[in-house]
C-alpha cells in the first residue's frame, strides 16, 4: 500500500470523514421528521434488528460510547418509544426493548433509510455497491483483529 503523510491520503481519516458526513446528511432528516438523534436512531435500529438488549450490548453493536448509549436509551425511554424489563438471563441488567410506538417509528424510519442509501449509491453499479460492502466488512474485521502493540509508529515523524 502506498504511504502518504498527508491526512487527506490518510484511508482512516477519509473512512472516519466520509462516515460523518452521511451520518450527519442522514441525521437531518430523523431529526427533522422523527426528532431523533444519530444515537437514539442508532439504538432504535438495532433494537428493531434484533429485539431487547442490555445497555452493555447496545454499546458493542452500535460502536457508541456507553454515555451515548446511555442517554439516547433514557431518550427513546421518556418519548415512550423504548421500555425496560427485567433480564432473566441476569438479575443486576434489564432488556431495553422498542415499544408498540417505538417499533411503529421504526417501521416509518426503515423505509426512508433505504431510500437515502438507494439514492446515496444511485451512481454506483450493483457491482460496486456490493464490493463496497465486502471492503467495509473486511475492514470492520480487521479492526478487531488490529493489536496496535505490534504497530512501530516511528516515532510519528518526532525525531529525539
Amino acid at each position: 500500500m502506498k504511504q502518504s503523510n498527508r491526512l487527506a491520503d490518510f484511508l482512516p481519516y477519509r473512512l472516519s470523514t466520509t462516515s460523518n458526513a452521511v451520518s450527519q446528511r442522514i441525521a437531518g432528516e430523523y431529526r427533522i421528521r422523527f426528532g431523533l438523534s444519530v444515537p437514539e436512531w442508532r439504538v432504535m435500529a438495532v433494537l428493531g434488528d434484533t429485539g431487547p438488549m442490555t445497555q452493555r450490548e447496545l454499546t458493542q453493536h452500535t460502536v457508541m460510547d456507553k454515555v451515548a448509549v446511555n442517554r439516547a436509551c433514557k431518550v427513546l425511554e421518556d418519548r415512550g418509544l423504548a421500555a425496560r424489563k427485567p433480564n432473566a438471563q441476569d438479575g443486576r441488567s434489564h432488556l431495553l426493548e422498542l415499544t408498540a410506538a417505538g417499533a411503529a417509528m421504526h417501521g416509518q424510519i426503515m423505509p426512508l433509510a433505504l431510500e437515502m442509501e438507494r439514492r446515496l449509491f444511485a451512481n454506483f453499479t450493483d457491482e460496486e455497491v456490493e464490493a463496497f460492502r465486502s471492503l467495509l466488512g473486511r475492514v470492520r474485521a480487521e479492526v478487531d483483529d488490529l493489536d496496535a502493540d505490534d504497530i512501530d509508529s516511528g516515532n510519528f515523524g518526532v525525531v529525539e
